[in-house]
């Protein structure tokens, strides 16, 4: 078994380098097409053509395009980054500030969704086509409907503004206050994932529940309990866990609008304010960084399957 799964991992981590390879070469050719000049950008409209001829050596953009793409992807590489066009900040410390927050963000809004969306569709498969049942389906097309930023704008309006409960932006100082800036947020994120994780669990399940071999235990005299979570919710873990991937993805993404909204520190405010100053070294270190976490995501879901479905092994 460790044979095999060692295999799998190797094999994941070889199909993830072309991957990355592409990233880093629509990155690379989706700022250099973009128009503008990175150093007039940096030094403002009022600086001389000596000092722009100068930067644009420092930054090697009067180098060929074949030299600045492998240079690009060296330094991407050995995690050499640059500094900030803006205040000459080295990338890596703004990384190290942001990245943190959208971990937590992303983590306790994926936690919530699990805990309020996996219960949720197991309650309306077992009472199927009946009021509870019913009830999910509306909070699930609400979700599908609403979008975050919409959300989170409400939640802030009322619970932050109108009613003082929480912060109205910042994300804390400490565990414990971290936690408290980042609760209204995460309920953004988890009320559309939980959602979607609750109708997945629903479908999973009625699909297993449905087989013959529950029957059969239905038939041997097991209980209600037993089917559902023995037989039926262990054999829905394999889409579960396909859709846990993608919730969790999909949740990195949603974290850049809703720490917009929230003005709360971040890698999705970091780019976004990166893009609109045009900051070439820190636009392509966060596109890279997101990139890194959706082939690790991706990696970990494969390793999940390798332990939910052991007929992946055999595979």
């Amino acid at each position: 078994m460790e044979l095999a799964m060692l295999r799998l991992i190797l094999t994941r981590l070889l199909d993830a380098i072309p991957t990355l390879l592409l990233v880093l070469i629509l990155v690379f050719v989706s700022l250099r097409i973009l128009p503008g000049d990175p150093a007039q950008v940096a030094l403002g409209d009022q600086a001389d053509p000596q000092q722009l001829a100068q930067l644009r050596e420092q930054l090697g953009l009067n180098a060929p395009l074949w030299q600045q793409f492998f240079s690009f992807v060296w330094n991407m590489l050995s995690l050499n980054f640059g500094r900030s066009l803006i205040n000459g900040t080295p990338v890596t410390d703004l990384l190290a500030q942001n990245l943190p927050y959208t971990i937590e963000l992303t983590l306790v809004a994926t936690g919530i969704g699990l805990v309020v969306g996996v219960p949720m569709g197991v309650f309306a498969a077992v009472n199927r086509n009946k009021l509870p049942d019913n009830a999910a389906r509306v909070y699930s097309l609400i979700g599908y409907a609403v979008p975050d930023f919409y959300l989170g704008a409400l939640l802030l309006i009322v619970f932050s503004l109108n009613l003082g409960w929480f912060p109205i932006n910042g994300g804390g100082d400490g565990f414990v206050d971290g936690l408290y800036h980042v609760l209204l947020p995460a309920v953004t994120l988890a009320a559309l994932k939980s959602a979607f994780m609750g109708r997945l669990t629903r479908t999973a399940l009625l699909d297993v529940l449905g087989r013959d071999y529950v029957r059969t235990a239905r038939a041997k005299g097991a209980s209600e309990n037993r089917v559902v979570y023995r037989h039926g919710l262990r054999n829905a873990l394999l889409p579960l866990t396909t859709g846990l991937g993608l919730s969790i993805l999909s949740t990195l993404s949603g974290a850049v609008a809703v720490e917009l909204v929230f003005n709360r520190p971040g890698i999705g405010s970091l780019l976004i304010n990166s893009i609109a100053q045009r900051d070439y070294p820190v636009i392509q270190a966060g596109v890279v960084i997101f990139a890194f976490f959706v082939v690790v995501i991706n990696l970990a879901i494969d390793i999940a399957y390798v332990v939910v479905d052991p007929r992946v092994r055999v595979k």
